[in-house]
């Protein structure tokens, strides 16, 4: 089934080109690859990003568009990644950033365009697990910023994983938030008035 993809912001894409194009934004970026990369770099498979603020004892999951994610190709392989973020003043570029979670990333998306089902490709990061999984959501009409995990959606852990979670298989949602809810640590509840922060 064809793996659907939400069109990215106008402006996220163009501040993304703008810092591609910036030679102080790339030679400043910790991305050796993108550094020393020879040819054009180009944005492309642009993921909105969701982060997993809490999952309540029900195991229902309280998530928020944090940005955009687009792997950086040149060479015709994916050398880095570049986030974007939303501002007052509209979508901005945050940072390039490298690692194993770009190989995986791509990994992720071929399997998933294997899937016996429509889904829309998103990001969903886990803070309190370090972890990232890759999401597929039911709805493919979405314009991928808004919506939660549904309990029929997919995520895919990627590589790295958390002990005890298999990076690139697809879990249910419904099967993993309970085993989420075990292992992530409960937020702090607010100081009192009065007390000291």
């Amino acid at each position: 089934m064809p793996l659907h993809v939400p069109p990215a912001p106008a402006p996220a894409l163009r501040s993304v080109l703008t810092a591609l194009g910036s030679p102080t934004a790339v030679r400043e970026a910790r991305t050796p690859s993108l550094r020393t990369a020879q040819g054009e770099a180009t944005p492309e498979q642009p993921l909105p990003l969701h982060v997993l603020d809490r999952i309540t004892p029900e195991g229902v999951s309280a998530t928020r568009l944090a940005g955009w994610r687009f792997l950086i190709r040149c060479g015709g392989r994916s050398v880095a990644a570049a986030d974007t973020r939303l501002t007052p003043d509209g979508w901005a570029f945050s940072h390039f950033f490298e690692g194993p979670y770009i190989a995986s990333t791509e990994r992720a998306l071929r399997q998933a365009e294997s899937a016996d089902r429509p889904y829309q490709a998103r990001l969903l990061s886990v803070p309190g697990l370090y972890m990232l999984t890759l999401w597929l959501h039911g709805d493919t009409e979405g314009d991928g910023s808004t919506g939660h995990p549904a309990a029929t959606d997919l995520l895919v852990p990627l590589a790295p994983a958390p002990p005890g979670i298999a990076a690139h298989r697809p879990h249910r949602v419904a099967e993993l938030l309970p085993v989420l809810t075990l292992r992530v640590p409960p937020a702090a509840p607010p100081p009192l008035l009065g007390s000291p922060a």
